[in-house]
C-alpha cells in the first residue's frame, strides 16, 4: 500500500529522512512516534507529495509517487483521508457542508453527495448535529466532522496527524475507537502521535523516528517515556451496540 526505498529527504539546515526503506502493508494500522522535529512530517508529507524526495523511491498504491507529475497528484490524494489536530472545519458552513465540501471539490454528483454524507455523519454519531456550525460543537464533535470528511469519499488510506491531541482523555479514547473500527474495515491509517497511553492500550504497530532514521518497527508499545497529556482515566469500555451500528452503516455505504 505505502512503500519507501531508500528515502532520503534534506532540508538547508538539517535531514528530514534519512535513508528510510519501510513498507506499510494494506490493512495496516500504524503508529508514527518520535520526538518532534524527528522526521514524522516529512514522512507524511512525501505520502501526499507535499515534498518531493532527494533520493530513493516512494510507492502509493502501486503508484510511483516520486516520479509523479504534477497532474497526477490529485488523484493520489482523493485515495487519501486526512485528519488533523486542530480539525480545520470552515466555520462559516454547517456539518453538513463541511463533509460535502469534500466531494464538491472533486466533482461528485449532487445525488451522491446527499447521498454519503448523512452516511458519514450517522457512522461518526452526528448526524443531529448536521445543521449546526463548528463553534456550536464541543472539540469531540468537531474531530467526528473532522474523521466524516475525511472517509466520506471512501479512502483506501487514512492520515491522521494528532487527532486527539486537543481532546480530553475520554473523548480521545471515542475516537481512537472510531479510527479502530475504520482501519476493521479495511482502510490502511498512519497516525502521527505523542500519546503514550492510546499507543500503549492499542497495541497495534509502531515505527519510531529519530534523527530522520527509523529506529525502530514492531508492535507494541510507544517506547518514550514522555508523552503530550495524561491519559490515564481515557480507556472506558465503548459499547458494542454503538461498535456493531457503526460497522453496519459503513458497509451500507459501498466501503469495500
Amino acid at each position: 500500500m505505502i512503500e519507501f526505498d531508500h528515502v532520503t529527504k534534506r532540508y538547508k539546515s538539517n535531514v528530514g529522512l534519512d535513508d528510510v526503506s519501510v513498507k506499510i502493508d494494506e490493512g495496516d494500522f500504524v503508529f508514527l512516534v518520535g520526538p518532534s522535529g524527528a522526521g514524522k512530517s516529512t514522512f507524511v508529507k512525501l505520502i501526499l507529495r507535499e515534498l518531493d524526495a532527494d533520493r530513493g523511491t516512494i510507492t502509493v498504491k502501486g503508484k510511483n509517487v516520486t516520479n509523479m507529475s504534477a497532474r497526477e497528484v490529485p488523484k493520489l490524494r482523493r485515495n487519501i483521508g486526512i485528519v488533523f489536530q486542530d480539525f480545520r472545519l470552515l466555520p462559516k458552513k454547517t456539518v453538513y457542508e463541511n463533509v460535502a465540501f469534500a466531494m464538491e471539490i472533486i466533482h461528485k454528483p449532487r445525488k451522491s453527495i446527499k447521498k454519503h454524507v448523512p452516511q458519514a455523519l450517522t457512522m461518526m454519531g452526528i448526524a443531529d448535529k448536521a445543521k449546526k456550525y463548528p463553534d456550536e460543537l464541543s472539540a469531540g464533535e468537531q474531530q467526528r466532522v473532522a474523521i466524516a470528511r475525511a472517509i466520506v469519499n471512501r479512502p483506501k488510506i487514512l492520515i491522521a496527524d494528532e487527532p486527539t491531541g486537543n481532546l480530553d482523555p475520554d473523548t480521545a479514547w471515542e475516537i481512537m475507537q472510531l479510527l479502530n473500527q475504520i482501519n476493521q474495515l479495511g482502510t490502511t491509517i498512519v497516525m502521527v502521535t505523542h500519546a503514550k497511553d492510546i499507543v500503549d492500550k492499542m497495541e497495534k504497530r509502531v515505527i519510531a523516528i529519530e534523527k530522520g532514521r527509523i529506529v525502530r518497527d514492531e508492535k507494541g508499545m510507544y517506547g518514550y517515556k514522555e508523552a503530550l497529556a495524561d491519559t490515564t482515566n481515557m480507556f472506558d469500555t465503548v459499547a458494542v451496540k454503538k461498535r456493531d451500528t457503526f460497522r453496519a452503516g459503513f458497509r451500507r455505504g459501498g466501503h469495500r
